[in-house]
């Protein structure tokens, strides 16, 4: 924690204040993408696309689920959405789910979540995309059949956001599905026409 905390404090100093960059910041922010990605400590966006800051805007949470759109219940996912979309006028938004996922393992193994109930709660709303497959061991422990299905599932959930959907209609949004692998750092992209993720 300690080197972590004297990065903070030095971070001002290593990033040159004066930076024009950073500067413009003060006027607000202007996003191309919004990066759906788990909290997984392995999956680091900035790390993984390049990107500069102010360039994505991100939701990440366990298992980069997007529930489906509900009128009467809000939640940090929808709103950071509905921002991103409406307020930021993001471009693209991306889904990426990644190999080794604890969240789509636990659905894929059927674990025991008893004793955490609101991991419990959280991650049953994984189940029915994966329901099909469930009941047979997953191949590996990447399982990446299962994440790369349940990427998919996400983008559905996306599309029955009203201000998602019509800024696809529109033209001016694009959904992006990515597989990406912790142990390679391999980049899997979904073809959604064929339903398969590709390398390019």
């Amino acid at each position: 924690m300690k080197r972590l905390l004297d990065n903070a404090r030095n971070f001002r100093h290593r990033v040159a204040p004066e930076s024009e960059t950073f500067r413009r910041f003060a006027a607000g922010q202007t996003p191309g993408t919004l990066f759906i990605s788990c909290s997984d400590s392995r999956v680091i966006p900035a790390l993984i696309t390049g990107a500069v800051p102010g360039e994505v805007f991100e939701i990440r949470n366990a298992g980069n689920i997007i529930t489906p759109f509900d009128p009467d219940h809000s939640c940090a996912e929808s709103a950071t959405i509905e921002y991103g979309v409406e307020v930021l006028k993001v471009k693209d938004i991306v889904v990426c789910g990644h190999s080794h996922c604890g969240a789509v393992g636990a659905v894929a193994n059927d674990s025991d979540l008893t004793s955490l109930p609101s991991v419990a709660q959280w991650v049953s709303s994984c189940r029915p995309a994966l329901a099909p497959m469930l009941g047979t061991p997953p191949d590996d422990l990447t399982f990446s059949k299962y994440v790369q299905r349940h990427v998919v599932a996400q983008l559905e959930n996306l599309r029955t956001y009203p201000k998602v959907r019509a800024a696809v209609d529109e033209g001016r949004l694009n959904l992006h599905g990515w597989y990406y692998r912790v142990d390679t750092a391999e980049v899997l992209e979904l073809d959604e026409l064929n339903g398969v993720f590709n390398r390019n």
